[in-house]
């Protein structure tokens, strides 16, 4: 029996039918990273992993259970990338990037890999579009990357019910007070945690306040908060933030249990949720300061903050919302031939009408001429263009107009001029 190759376990293909939506992502993301002055960088799909266990923290679920390791022949130890900061923080120290000015405002479009259960929303290659603004301490960059991601979902036509759910988790300073008190009260209530968090209380206890596990929740929300905190640098730096969220009337949520996944982060968390749905699968965009990571990777003391989108969740609320993208448009104009000088011609013509700026379609490989015309009803073009034997050697050509049917003979050099002045006369109908 022959064996029918599938895609691995939580990997897909991304079909034509859906590639509208990830083109209109792609698009808007960009344009919209571009204006605020991002500039793109595209990072290797494979690093050291040293950099991932670092950076992320070794007590993390994503270093823990989830990344994808492989070891060279040569011996060395890499990791297809579970998420980008710290690939980005790499290539700033790598690249000198501290000489240049300040802030470097990065943008990057990519799969990311990571070895969980796949689920809904949740796939072990899923894609992001993230933004990284490194080499400055400014409260009102955490609020311009909120400004941000709002103008991506308002162009993408997500027009309400998307909200910020923010916290400030402290700095080195301020954190070890709240972390004394954050273990004595876990401990008491340790009956309560499941296996991996009875292991993280010992290790990395704010892992706890991320843990996803139902029988948590209860000793999560009675938890101590860390807001309570906070050192004056850390108070002050967040005041700023919500002030200038405010300012710019973004709708957002004070979740003073969010802590995020990643060791790296400080300061600043968010993610951002639609209104009405619960849970890390919903969350259609997530990130926050992480000013203690280039330094944690051998590079001078960096400030900088970012956030990434997933484009994968994104698509599925554009389509659980009904909201749809067929930037495909119908063709102007079809070209119809028959016999084999009749399609010599069309393949050259074909090309002058497409340098002329008209939108073109054709079926070459097919010779009867139902079969076209059903094509070029189908595709809803406006016009058709026959070309025949006879045709070719008397260089003329007969248009047809699709919708009222009247044909008329046309000399193959006027063709061009004919054809813009009808569309023309077409759109002001």
């Amino acid at each position: 029996m022959k064996k029918v190759y599938q895609s691995p376990k939580g990997f897909r293909d991304i079909l034509p039918i859906d590639q509208p939506y990830w083109q209109k992502i792609r698009q808007v993301a960009q344009e919209v990273a571009a204006s605020y002055g991002f500039s793109r960088i595209d990072l290797p799909f494979l690093e050291e992993t040293e950099l991932f266990e670092r950076g992320v923290g070794q007590i993390t679920d994503i270093v823990e259970k989830e990344m994808f390791n492989l070891r060279t022949k040569g011996g060395d130890n890499l990791t297809l990338r579970p998420e980008a900061t710290a690939s980005v923080c790499r290539a700033y120290i790598e690249h000198g990037m501290k000489q240049w000015p300040q802030p470097v405002k990065l943008y990057y479009c990519g799969p990311m890999f990571r070895y969980e259960h796949p689920q809904s929303g949740r796939l072990r290659q899923h894609w992001q579009f993230g933004l990284e603004i490194l080499g400055d301490k400014s409260p009102v960059l955490d609020a311009q990357l909120c400004q941000i991601a709002f103008s991506i979902f308002s162009k993408l036509k997500i027009q309400k019910g998307i909200t910020v759910n923010i916290n400030c988790i402290g700095c080195e300073q301020c954190r070890p007070e709240y972390r004394r008190t954050l273990v004595g009260y876990l401990r008491a209530h340790q009956n309560g945690l499941c296996t991996d968090c009875k292991r993280r209380l010992r290790q990395n206890p704010l892992r706890v306040l991320d843990c996803k596990e139902d029988k948590c929740q209860p000793v999560k929300k009675e938890a101590p908060q860390i807001i309570d905190f906070l050192c004056n640098v850390c108070n002050n730096h967040f005041k700023a933030v919500l002030e200038f969220l405010d300012a710019l009337s973004l709708p957002y949520l004070l979740n003073t249990h969010l802590v995020r996944g990643f060791d790296y982060y400080t300061k600043t968390v968010l993610e951002f949720i639609p209104d009405g749905d619960v849970g890390s699968q919903s969350t259609l965009g997530a990130g926050g300061r992480y000013d203690g990571l280039i330094s944690l990777l051998g590079g001078r003391p960096t400030p900088a903050v970012g956030l990434s989108l997933g484009m994968d969740r994104i698509v599925e609320y554009l389509k659980k919302q009904k909201i749809g993208f067929n930037e495909k448009m119908a063709p102007q104009v079809f070209l119809v031939q028959i016999g084999d000088l009749g399609r010599k011609k069309s393949l050259v013509l074909f090309e002058k009408l497409k340098q002329s700026g008209l939108r073109v379609a054709e079926a070459f490989s097919k010779d009867s001429l139902k079969s076209q015309f059903k094509a070029a009803d189908q595709l809803g073009a406006s016009y058709a263009i026959i070309l025949g034997q006879k045709e070719a050697v008397e260089e003329v050509l007969i248009l047809r107009d699709m919708q009222s049917g009247i044909q008329e003979n046309i000399k193959l050099a006027k063709i061009v001029d004919v054809l813009k002045k009808r569309l023309k006369e077409k759109n002001k109908e």
